[in-house]
């Protein structure tokens, strides 16, 4: 559906806005640890460190992208002020802020072929979590590091494969070019925010591992399936901007 040009001044997103909310409230709910959703207890003491990062685009188009500098698309509660440009005829859809996640190279020894946002260990020159999510962001996708405004992390997830994994969520400029690394991405793409923070958009699923059938979470788009512990983190990004009660954190 396309909205007339009027319609798009002073447009808000209002996922935008939903999680700008969560990280300018307390921190407290949002640091708990989120349970994977197999359930299956991990020795926390063999668990390497890791983080990855949620890039989400600011509402809008890139300067480059437009025709019209003289219409914005604003967020009420933004720290930097203007956050894109709206050309002409565009929809809201069109404008509307996105999830940058990759699909994983087909080679690789461990979930091959699955869905995941950038990440990887911390290492021991990484300062904290942001900066080896963001270091992983930039050796994955391409994506600069100083392009990236960290807004906060989540709770740890710690996972069966021995990792204690950082959620890290990072704003960014729409439009940006990225560039995968053939050695670990296969694909990037780019979900709508009002989608990943849909709590109700998630549904309960099982799959096989080693003749075991384990639940999981999962979440559509077109025609990338989400699941596992991606769609975990995801989820309860969107429990906690929605308010409710996510099944995939502890207590």
């Amino acid at each position: 559906m396309e909205f007339p040009l009027s319609h798009l001044r002073n447009w808000v997103d209002p996922a935008f806005e939903s999680l700008l909310a969560l990280f300018a409230a307390p921190a407290g709910e949002r640091l708990k640890p989120i349970r994977h959703p197999t359930g299956f207890g991990v020795d926390p003491d063999s668990l390497r460190e890791a983080a990855v990062l949620i890039p989400v685009t600011r509402p809008g188009r890139s300067a480059s992208s437009s025709n019209n500098p003289e219409i914005c698309v604003a967020s009420e509660h933004s720290t930097s002020g203007t956050v894109g440009l709206a050309p002409e005829e565009s929809s809201a859809v069109e404008l509307a802020s996105k999830v940058v996640l990759t699909v994983r190279a087909a080679n690789l020894k461990s979930h091959a072929g699955q869905i995941s946002l950038p990440g990887g260990s911390i290492d021991p020159e990484d300062a904290n979590p942001a900066a080896a999510a963001l270091r992983e962001a930039e050796e994955e996708i391409g994506l600069p590091q100083e392009q990236v405004e960290i807004m906060g992390e989540l709770g740890p997830m710690d996972l069966p494969s021995g990792f204690r994994v950082m959620p890290v969520v990072g704003l960014i400029p729409p439009g940006l070019a990225f560039t995968p690394c053939s050695r670990e991405v296969a694909d990037i793409f780019q979900t709508p925010l009002a989608l990943i923070l849909d709590p109700k958009a998630y549904i309960r699923s099982s799959y096989l591992h080693a003749g075991i059938k384990r639940p999981t979470l999962e979440l559509h788009y077109e025609d990338y399936r989400i699941w596992g512990a991606t769609a975990a983190i995801l989820h309860r990004l969107a429990a906690l901007c929605a308010g409710t009660n996510s099944p995939t954190m502890t207590g």
